[in-house]
Parts: structure tokens; C-alpha cells; sequence
């Protein structure tokens, strides 16, 4: 990763609230090209709704969103709906809870995407998605429904899918969460990998394993705010906030 590139997310002044609860506090944070970025924290503490204000999926009241070259936010106001579906062939989103089409193969699943907004034809899209499914370990499940898939192939499709739009950034919201133990490493698996090659990532995760290894960057997250943030090195072994060693103390004696 390459400290000197100019960010492909910045953000500043970040404020969300629902109802009365203020979620996001006042967030500025930059992403850089092939950065991979960890968001930790306990639950509550506005991890998620940070990652989905970066495409969209929530409206924050004010602050400014420029990601990919798009200001998708900007003092609360938003881009049209047009203008965001352009933007999120540009940024991956992988969710905890797989979000297949259950009606469609595994194959389908992910060549639907390209076809309809990019406009590749039925070979190319193919041959592609073939290509992914390798990449993740699944070439054998291409004519296979969802139905027929373990949590762990679900999550690998997800990932499948979402790189077959060719985006820039990868946005992950616990993809492991859903998962049962024993299935956990092969998701990590393909994210290592894909961080190995240089992908852009904003990942939310309990897995502090991850966090640790693979991590330019860890950002700890509690009360909506960002408490510290920095390498992983840092933040496990001499955090400066009393708050991050709680957490970590927490976490840790679990594992």
C-alpha cells in the first residue's frame, strides 16, 4: 500500500442518527488505494452504519462521503438514485447475511449484476464468474442453487458476486458473523487473499485474528465515534485509549 496516494475514501464531519440516538458522531477518516482498513468496537458502537454510509444504504444528516471520485454525500444531501447505482459498480458490498437470489444458480447469481448494468454479454460474464468461483474454491457449485450451499459457499459466492462488478473498493459488514466456527477460515481465507492482491477493503469484523494479520490500518469504533486509530501492532499490543484496552481486554479473554 502506497501512503502517498491521494485517498479513494474520504470522510469528514460524519453525523447519523436515528431518532434521538446519535450513531455516528462526527466521523473523518481516509481510506488509500489497496489500504486494508479493520473496524472494531463493541456492538453499538455505529461500526455498521458507518460502512453503509460509504454506498449509500443509510442517509447521514450531515459530513461529506467522497469515495471512488463520487461526493455520494455531501452535508447530508445524497446522490440521486441513478447517480449511486453507478457509483456501487465501483464499490463491493458483502453482507452477513449472503443476500443470494434463491431462485437462481450459483453461476446466475453472479453474472446477473454484470450483464444488467454493464452490459457484458453471456460468454464474457461467464467465463468471467467461472474465473471468480475458482478464485474462491467453488468451480464445482456453478450449476448449484443456494439452497444447496453451506453458510461458509454462501459467503464465498457473496464475495464472487460482488468482485464481478470489478469494483475498486470491497466493503465487508461482519461476513462472518452468520457463520458457524467451523466455517469461518474459508471466508477469511478468500479475503486474505484478496487483500494479498491489493484490494481495497473496508472490513467490520470480530475477528481479531484478521484484525491482527491482515490489517493496514485497525480503527476502533465505540459511542459512534472513532476512539483511536492505527496499525495493528499499535492497537493490540500498546493501545493509548482506556477505552480500546476495555474493549480488547473483553474480546480477548474470550477467544
Amino acid at each position: 500500500m502506497n501512503e502517498t496516494l491521494e485517498p479513494i475514501v474520504r470522510i469528514r464531519g460524519l453525523e447519523k442518527s436515528f431518532g434521538t440516538h446519535r450513531v455516528l458522531n462526527g466521523i473523518d477518516f481516509d481510506i488509500r488505494p489497496q489500504q486494508v482498513v479493520v473496524v472494531i468496537g463493541p456492538s453499538g458502537s455505529g461500526k455498521s452504519t458507518f460502512l453503509r454510509c460509504c454506498n449509500g444504504l443509510e442517509q447521514a444528516e450531515s459530513g461529506t462521503v467522497d469515495i471512488c471520485g463520487h461526493r455520494i454525500v455531501d452535508h447530508g444531501a445524497m446522490l440521486k438514485e441513478r447517480a449511486l447505482n453507478a457509483l456501487r459498480t465501483e464499490v463491493g458490498m458483502v453482507f452477513q447475511s449472503f443476500n443470494l437470489f434463491p431462485h437462481l444458480s450459483v453461476l446466475h447469481n453472479i453474472t446477473v449484476g454484470p450483464r444488467m448494468l454493464r452490459g457484458a454479454s453471456k460468454a464474457d460474464a461467464d467465463a468471467a464468474a467461472l474465473a471468480l468461483l475458482k478464485k474462491v474454491g467453488l468451480e464445482h457449485k456453478a450449476h448449484a442453487m443456494p439452497a444447496s450451499l453451506s453458510g461458509g459457499q454462501k459467503q464465498r459466492v457473496a464475495i464472487a458476486r460482488a468482485l464481478a462488478m470489478q469494483p475498486r473498493v470491497m466493503l465487508f459488514d461482519e461476513p462472518t458473523s452468520a457463520l458457524d466456527p467451523e466455517l469461518v477460515g474459508e471466508v477469511l481465507q478468500v479475503m486474505k487473499l484478496l487483500a494479498s492482491e491489493g484490494m481495497t477493503m473496508l472490513v467490520v469484523t470480530h475477528e481479531m485474528g484478521f484484525a491482527r494479520e491482515v490489517a493496514d490500518v485497525v480503527v476502533v469504533m465505540d459511542g459512534g465515534e472513532i476512539v483511536e486509530a492505527g496499525p495493528p501492532s499499535t492497537i493490540f499490543s500498546a493501545p493509548s485509549q482506556p477505552r480500546t484496552r476495555t474493549f480488547l481486554q473483553a474480546v480477548l479473554s474470550r477467544a
